[in-house]
């Protein structure tokens, strides 16, 4: 009983320190990046570059990540002004859900594609033309997710649905996670050509995710 207590007026800045506090012995207790590389060699001595991805860094990060009462007042303001506008039922339902769709598929499907034909095309002209357009449709679509997912947060606000506690939001914070590793790694295909691998393995990974992520968006669109 006395426990319960304790626990029942601890107070949020309490809960803040433990959360931080929990987040540096987490980083104490792993050094290493998430990224991690590892050199061995083959039956004929020819070096072997291994490459690891850890999540746990990212794990312990996520302690950090504000919860759905802060995110909610801070968004707050925005959905009092949206509502003030009286905008259509369905635009405000299904606004958010649409637009995401043309950056998927237009923007994520094309950029997948010439991804693809960087790794396999034979034609140099082709091959070059695709280099070229391939980043900068994918990073659009990784601005153009981020900005959406202030829309769809706010969507739900206007609707008085909670934010957080839907697959569709799981998946869509794992997406972009996953999305800003994927950004990072053309950086060091310099060093570590290998990471080309894990960049044509990971890219199509995240569209998959993206996939299921629509299809848990139409779902959640449907349920209310």
């Amino acid at each position: 009983m006395a426990m319960a207590v304790a626990f029942s007026l601890s107070s949020p800045s309490s809960a803040l320190f433990q959360s931080r506090h929990s987040f540096a012995k987490c980083l104490a207790s792993k050094q290493n990046s998430p990224l991690q590389l590892e050199q061995t060699k083959s039956s004929d001595n020819t070096p072997i570059t291994l490459h690891s991805f850890s999540p746990f860094p990212l794990l312990c990060a996520a302690a950090l990540l504000p919860g759905a009462e802060a995110v909610g007042s801070v968004f707050g303001p925005f959905v009092d002004l949206v509502k003030s506008l009286n905008l259509p039922d369905w635009l405000v339902h299904w606004g958010h859900p649409a637009n995401m769709a043309v950056v998927l598929f237009a923007m994520g499907g094309y950029g997948t594609y010439l991804g693809f034909r960087i790794r396999y095309s034979e034609n140099v002209e082709e091959k070059a033309k695709a280099k070229d357009l391939h980043p900068k449709l994918l990073a659009g679509m990784f601005f153009f997710f981020a900005l959406g997912a202030t829309g769809g947060i706010t969507a739900l606000l206007t609707s008085d649905k909670p934010i957080f506690e839907s697959p569709h939001a799981v998946t869509g914070v794992i997406g972009l996670a996953l999305l800003t590793i994927q950004t990072v790694l053309p950086s060091l295909f310099e060093g570590n050509p290998g990471l080309r691998n894990v960049h044509g393995i990971l890219g199509s990974g995240i569209m998959t995710l993206f996939l299921v992520h629509f299809a848990l968006g139409l779902q959640l669109g449907f349920s209310y």
